[in-house]
């Protein structure tokens, strides 16, 4: 990814300042975890049995660990590494949560872990195609961003995104230990999030996923239980797909120890026709939203709007 600045119609590139360091790409991203991937940086050079997690995080939204790692070359093998790190995690639980526990003052327990959603990151300079390759299917747990640094400040993060449809559990060469890692975490796609549904709601989701598409910056991404739409990498707006009815939730305010009454208020709905239905828990308060039908799909778009645009 190329930058330029624009001055008098005129464009003159702008040059790139390269790291060092992979240091100096881990103090930018743990300062601004959550700013960059919406996670909750936990821990810092987690040690764990024969390995050195660099950065160990936490999404709030799904209730799994994140592992980060950064790179500033190129000759590694992203599948060695992440599957080593995933086994690593699952094989020791007990160490991740008790180090949760201990950096954030918290009472998380095992079973609020949500395992099948652990993920690893990698953060580089550059991949090479090999790489890139390897982690071409549909159903690997790892994520690659390129980061670039130029002058002036500027930072550039891009995730090089895998598009296809394959299962690398269909590649034999697959050893014993990385399919175990597989039948304990998966990666979840619109197909699986689509599959309880009839074909109505099938149309009606992608009428409004088309509606959406159109939005700023927005960005779509699957999870177990639904699909969350993100202006950036700010969750705004959860569906969640069922059988004869699309639920969607908006988040009014949240407090994850458990205190949501002492939390700021993000967001009120303006809601005329008064469609929506307000949840409260102890660390969370979430508008819901039901759209059966085609012919409310107006009215529901202005509504997510509100939120995404808060």
């Amino acid at each position: 990814m190329d930058l330029y600045k624009l001055n008098k119609n005129k464009l003159s590139p702008i040059d790139q300042d390269q790291f060092k360091l992979e240091k100096d790409i881990q103090n930018i991203v743990e300062q601004n975890t959550e700013e960059i991937f919406n996670l909750q940086l936990v821990k810092s050079e987690f040690a764990i049995k024969n390995y050195r997690i660099d950065s160990l995080c936490f999404d709030q939204e799904t209730n799994s660990f994140v592992i980060i790692e950064y790179k500033k070359g190129s000759s590694y093998s992203v599948i060695d590494q992440g599957f080593s790190y995933l086994s690593t995690m699952l094989n020791n639980k007990s160490d991740f949560v008790l180090e949760y526990n201990e950096s954030t003052n918290s009472e998380l327990k095992r079973d609020q872990v949500d395992w099948t959603q652990s993920r690893v990151i990698f953060i580089s300079t550059s991949f090479n195609s090999f790489q890139t390759d390897s982690v071409n299917f549909k159903d690997i747990p790892f994520e690659l961003y390129q980061v670039k640094r130029f002058k002036g400040g500027v930072i550039s993060i891009n995730q090089i995104s895998s598009k296809s449809k394959v299962s690398i559990k269909s590649v034999k060469a697959i050893n014993i230990d990385n399919n175990k890692v597989l039948d304990q975490v998966s990666v979840y796609d619109e197909d699986s999030q689509l599959k309880g549904s009839s074909q109505r709601i099938r149309e009606l989701y992608f009428q409004l996923k088309e509606r959406m598409s159109s939005w700023q910056d927005v960005k779509f991404k699957t999870t177990k239980n639904y699909v969350s739409v993100g202006r950036g990498n700010k969750t705004k707006i959860y569906i969640n797909i069922q059988k004869e009815r699309l639920k969607l939730h908006l988040l009014r305010r949240i407090d994850f120890k458990g205190n949501v009454k002492s939390a700021k208020v993000m967001f009120t709905i303006d809601d005329p026709k008064k469609i929506h239905t307000l949840y409260k828990s102890s660390h969370k308060e979430q508008y819901q939203i039901l759209l059966k039908d085609e012919k409310d799909i107006d009215y529901v778009v202005s509504l997510l709007k509100q939120k995404y645009d808060s």
